[in-house]
């Protein structure tokens, strides 16, 4: 016992333990108490952003009813695309803090949206911006940010020639939001990489979707607004991580001491450098590994193949597999979670594998940016967290799609006439048989990009219960990413979640679309 609290102590002080449940919904989170901030911590200055801060103000300030006439006449005055999102994230920080489910959802979407656009004819560029935008203003104007700011303006004491990794860890196990603050704004003065992998190790105490995710997306977010309001990006993570504190020890995402000690146990016993190649059965068998072991177990794999010699990346590549073949393995929301916009036997939304798969995609991008010891941390985290998500379903009732029984009536390999079939497939909202014309479609030459932009329309088109955009962009992502061997499942798993998502139009696309001029779709 005396050396799991070693190791424990060894790795709370680079990386984390504790918190979190995962998936709550708002009603949930509510119910929790988990609210923002009371009025009288608020104080009554205001975070200023200069160059900023007219758009800011009119993107948080402007009622829902004027909101999206407001925004089109910017970008007819010649505002980019790009000036707005890096204005309504400012906006986003201020106003929620990471503090609100929809509000940080909403910001999680902002880096997808703007990704999208730039992939759309030039006319229908705004479309997936005004879609996330108008979701804020809407959240905004229900929850009464519009003048409510729940980040304010923090002074830092002189930096510390200190890290500032524990004490940070304890002042958000305190609930001490100040103090947090004002910690996080001395290490960001330092540099933003500085308060980055000070705050990872607290994010990763009980790592789920929402929790790492946010923190890949504010940093994500700093290629637009920049390194001068990192600290405005960062507090949101740091935020959430207060305020779900309260439920850090019953958690079921806690990292436990058997968890702790492997992977302090396995940085220490690291190699210099990968001499190990992954090839493709490597990655299939991992891949399986992750979807039939017990989460510490797949963890103690994922260390041991590190010391192997494996490479980081061949291990994120595996997760990134397990998380895809989660949304083909889904059997569909049960009976008793449906929603209006969530019905039984859907898969968008909060379900397992789209979790599971912007998760996984969160963590590639947090290797990528993090110092050694965070980023290690991050690989094998990343491992239990989908086996985890994978133990929800036992290994006997799985059935991947596209299934023979689905394929056997695609028949036709006529390129235009498959697009044809998906179309209706996904507006029928036949998830079998959208993955099997995806799966034909690929098979008859239709070129990855065509496919993509198809899928694109509904990405835009659809509410998507917050998260079409984000999942969008993991698929297009992690497509480009693994090995071709690979890649197809991430487009099939797209067109299934498309079928699903259908039939829920994005609130105020119908106003986006007739304030550009454009053709309903």
């Amino acid at each position: 016992m005396a050396v799991h609290q070693t190791h424990r102590r060894s790795f709370l002080a680079h990386v984390g333990q504790g918190m979190l449940v995962a998936g709550l919904g708002h009603s949930t989170a509510t119910q929790l108490g988990l609210t923002n901030l009371q009025a009288d911590e608020i104080s009554p200055q205001r975070l200023r952003f200069p160059g900023h801060d007219r758009l800011v103000d009119l993107l948080q300030a402007t009622p829902v009813e004027r909101f999206l006439p407001a925004v089109v006449s910017e970008l007819q005055k010649g505002t980019t695309l790009q000036t707005l999102v890096t204005a309504a994230a400012l906006a986003n920080a201020r106003a929620f803090g990471g503090e609100d489910y929809v509000g940080f959802h909403t910001f999680m979407a902002f880096m997808p949206a703007l990704r999208m656009a730039q992939q759309l004819p030039p006319e229908q560029q705004p479309l997936p911006v005004l879609k996330v935008l108008y979701r804020q203003a809407a959240r905004l104007e229900e929850s009464g940010h519009h003048d409510h700011d729940t980040l304010t303006p923090v002074t830092a004491p002189a930096s510390s020639a200190t890290s500032p990794v524990d004490e940070l860890r304890q002042l958000v196990h305190q609930q001490n939001r100040s103090a947090a603050d004002q910690l996080l704004a001395d290490a960001t003065r330092q540099s933003p990489e500085t308060a980055w992998n000070s705050l990872l190790p607290t994010i990763c105490e009980a790592p789920e979707v929402h929790r790492i995710v946010l923190a890949h997306r504010a940093w994500d977010m700093l290629s637009l607004v920049g390194p001068a309001h990192a600290d405005t990006m960062l507090r949101q993570s740091l935020h959430y991580c207060i305020q779900l504190e309260p439920n850090r020890l019953k958690s079921s995402h806690n990292v436990s001491d058997t968890l702790a000690t492997i992977i302090a146990d396995s940085f220490a016993a690291l190699p210099l450098e990968a001499t190990r190649i992954a090839d493709d059965q490597w990655i299939a068998s991992f891949t399986e590994l992750l979807l039939s072991t017990p989460p510490e177990q797949a963890a103690a794999a994922a260390a041991a193949a590190l010391h192997e010699g494996f490479p980081a990346a061949a291990i994120s590549e595996a997760v990134s597999c397990a998380a895809c073949q989660l949304v083909l393995l889904d059997p569909g929301r049960p009976p008793e979670w449906a929603q209006p916009n969530k019905p039984a036997g859907s898969v968008h939304g909060d379900s397992i594998g789209v979790h599971a798969s912007d998760t996984a995609h969160a963590w590639k991008q947090i290797v990528a940016v993090s110092a050694p010891r965070n980023a290690h941390a991050a690989v094998i985290l990343s491992v239990w967290c989908v086996a985890r998500d994978a133990s929800i379903r036992p290994a006997t009732t799985r059935s991947s799609r596209p299934g023979p029984t689905a394929l056997a009536q695609i028949t036709t390999t006529d390129p235009q006439a498959l697009l044809t079939r998906l179309d209706s497939a996904i507006r029928n909202q036949q998830q079998d048989e959208a993955c099997a014309v995806a799966d034909r479609c690929l098979s008859a030459g239709v070129t990855a990009d065509a496919l993509f932009s198809r899928l694109l329309a509904y990405a835009c088109s659809e509410d998507g219960a917050l998260h079409a955009e984000k999942y969008y962009w993991t698929t297009r992502d992690e497509y480009q990413r693994v090995r071709p061997a690979f890649r197809n499942q991430q487009m099939v798993a797209l067109a299934r979640v498309s079928a699903s998502q259908y039939g829920s139009p994005a609130p105020g696309l119908q106003q986006a679309l007739e304030l550009l001029q454009l053709k309903s779709r």
